[in-house]
C-alpha cells in the first residue's frame, strides 16, 4: 500500500467497525484453540499495529511478535506502542523453525504475488500443533476501487483457501465467512456508485453508525462461536493447524 493509506491505517484502525470486529474474530479464534498459559504469537504482515494494540492487553501471558515489509507500518505500529516489531517480508520471516505457537495474518495474503510462499513461512514458523489465522476478502466479483486503492492482488472463495492452507502442511479447523449481514450494502457501495476521492473505504462513520456497525458484527461473532460458520461474507475467515 501507498503511505497515504498506511497513515489513514494508523489514524482509524482503533475505532473503525470493521477492525472493531476483526480483531474481535482473531481474539475469539485464539483463546478457543491456544491452550492456556504463556505462547508466543506472531502478527504475520502487522500493519500499523492495530490488531497487535487491542489484544495484548486482554491476554498478558501472550508474547506478540509483529512483522511488516513496509519500514512505514512498522514505524507507525511502533510509535501507536505495538512493541517488537521487525521489517520483513512474510515470504522469508527472520525467524526460527517453531518458533511460535500461533500465526495470525489479517487480510496480508491478499496484497501478495505469491500467497502460497506466506503460508508455507507460516507453517515454518509454528511449532507442531500450532495454529495460523487467516482472514482474506471474499468474492471476485466484489472487486473493486478499494482493493486496487489498498494494493490487492486477488480475492478468494473458500474452496481455494482450503486447498492452499492443505497445500502449506495445515489442516483447517474453521472456515467461514462474516460480514455477511452487511455485504449488500458493501456491494452497492462499491459496485454501484461512483469511487471515493480518498481512495479505500478506510474511513471512520459519525460514531452513531461505528456503534450500530460494531453492534451488527458483534452479533455475527457471537453466531459463528455458538451456532457456526457463515456460508456468504466480504471477508473468510480461516482457522488451520499445523500437522
Amino acid at each position: 500500500m501507498d503511505a497515504g493509506e498506511y497513515r489513514k491505517l494508523a489514524a482509524v484502525e482503533d475505532a473503525m467497525w470493521y477492525f472493531r470486529a476483526l480483531h474481535a474474530h482473531v481474539g475469539r479464534e485464539l483463546s478457543a484453540h491456544l491452550p492456556v498459559g504463556p505462547g508466543r504469537i506472531l502478527d504475520a504482515g502487522c500493519g500499523t499495529g492495530g490488531l497487535i494494540r487491542r489484544l495484548a492487553p486482554l491476554r498478558p501471558e501472550w508474547t506478540w511478535t509483529g512483522v511488516d515489509v513496509s519500514s512505514l507500518a512498522c514505524e507507525l505500529a511502533r510509535e501507536r506502542g505495538a512493541g517488537d516489531v521487525t521489517e520483513a517480508s512474510v515470504t522469508a520471516l527472520p525467524f526460527r523453525a517453531g518458533e511460535f505457537a500461533a500465526v495470525v495474518s489479517a487480510d496480508v495474503l491478499y496484497h501478495l504475488d505469491d500467497d502460497e510462499a506466506a503460508l508455507r513461512e507460516m507453517t515454518r514458523v509454528l511449532r507442531p500443533g500450532g495454529i495460523v489465522v487467516i482472514n482474506v476478502p471474499a468474492h471476485r466479483w466484489l472487486w473493486s476501487y478499494h482493493d486496487v486503492a489498498v494494493a490487492g492482488r486477488r480475492r478468494y472463495t473458500r474452496p481455494e483457501l482450503a486447498e492452499k492452507l492443505a497445500r502449506a502442511g495445515l489442516t483447517t479447523l474453521r472456515l467461514t465467512h462474516w460480514n455477511s449481514v452487511l455485504l449488500p450494502l458493501i456491494a452497492a457501495r462499491r459496485k454501484l456508485l461512483p469511487a471515493p476521492k480518498g481512495g479505500s473505504d478506510v474511513n471512520l462513520s459519525p460514531a452513531w453508525l461505528e456503534s450500530g456497525l460494531s453492534a451488527v458484527l458483534a452479533g455475527e461473532s457471537a453466531w459463528i462461536r455458538r451456532v457456526g460458520n457463515l456460508s456468504l461474507g466480504s471477508s473468510i475467515l480461516a482457522v488451520a493447524r499445523r500437522r
